[in-house]
Formats: structure tokens, C-alpha cells, sequence
């Protein structure tokens, strides 16, 4: 498993938000690593349809949504967003290959790592969602709340399939 990152005791504000962000990365990585395309596809606490490929399917589309479409004004289609299939992210057909979810969050992390290193926290995003506008800083705080959701679902998850708990 990759090592935890330790976020610093005394960061300056976009270090802490920074570390803090790829501190859930991991953790989400880590949860789904060390297991097989069945476990992973495996949906272990009904009646939820969450899977740990779907997870991480689904944290790589919010990745791109928020740091390309929101804060960079790209307006491409992640690799798993469909208007035939919309949900097709979080919960993906039973044959979804946890290699290959894992090689797509990984390049679309560093991305979007390269991206939001052009602005600053204070940058306003071009009104998309509701009309509404947000600075880079308001993103990396959505998303490491997103994180920290989802990586409890990954949590119980991954309890489930194989009795591995911790981050």
C-alpha cells in the first residue's frame, strides 16, 4: 500500500488544504488496493449500490468536474460520465476493472494537481453550477469534505469484504 502522508502540524493555509486533500486521496487509493476486480465490484452493505471501483470512478469524475470544468473552464466529458448512463461512475457494470479505475484517478489527481498550481485561493471560478461562482479555496474545502464522505463509505466497504479497517 502507499505510505499515509503525515500533513504538517503548522502549515500555511494552502499547504494544509493541500496535504489535507491528499491525505484522502490515499486513504480512498489504500481502500481499494490489494483486492480484486470481484471484491471491488462487490456491493457488501445493501440496500446501498456503492462499490469501491465505483468509489474511486466516481472521486475521478468529481476531480475533473471540480478542478477542469469549475475552476479551469474545460468543458470535457470524464472518462465515465454519460448522458446514456449518468450514474455510470458510481455505480459501474459488475465487469469494472479496479486496475484501470486506479490508473485513471491516478492521472486525473495529477491533472488536476498541475491545474490548481496555476491559481491562486482566492481565484473565482466563471459561474456554472446554479449560476453560482467559488474560489479555488472553497473547492479544496468541498473536496476534501467529499473525501472524508466517501472515504467513510470506503471504510465500511472494504470492513465488509475482507475484515481490513484503519486508514
Amino acid at each position: 500500500m502507499s505510505e499515509l502522508p503525515e500533513p504538517d502540524d503548522r502549515p500555511g493555509e494552502r499547504q494544509a488544504l493541500e496535504e489535507y486533500l491528499d491525505y484522502f486521496r490515499v486513504v480512498l487509493r489504500r481502500k481499494a488496493t490489494g483486492l480484486n476486480d470481484a471484491q471491488t465490484n462487490a456491493r457488501p452493505c445493501p440496500p446501498s449500490t456503492l462499490s469501491l471501483v465505483g468509489l474511486v470512478r466516481h472521486m475521478t469524475e468529481v476531480e475533473r468536474y471540480w478542478f477542469r470544468a469549475v475552476l479551469d473552464n474545460q468543458l470535457q466529458r470524464g472518462p465515465y460520465s454519460s448522458v446514456d448512463q449518468p450514474n455510470e461512475d458510481i455505480v459501474p457494470s459488475s465487469s469494472a476493472s479496479i486496475g484501470d479505475a486506479l490508473a485513471a484517478f491516478d492521472a486525473e489527481v495529477a491533472a488536476v494537481r498541475e491545474i490548481a498550481g496555476r491559481y491562486e485561493l482566492d481565484t473565482i471560478t466563471t459561474p456554472r453550477k446554479r449560476g453560482r461562482s467559488f474560489n479555488l479555496r472553497w473547492i479544496y474545502v468541498h473536496m476534501i469534505e467529499e473525501y472524508a464522505r466517501h472515504c467513510g463509505h470506503a471504510d465500511l466497504l472494504r470492513e465488509a469484504i475482507d475484515g481490513l479497517t484503519g486508514d
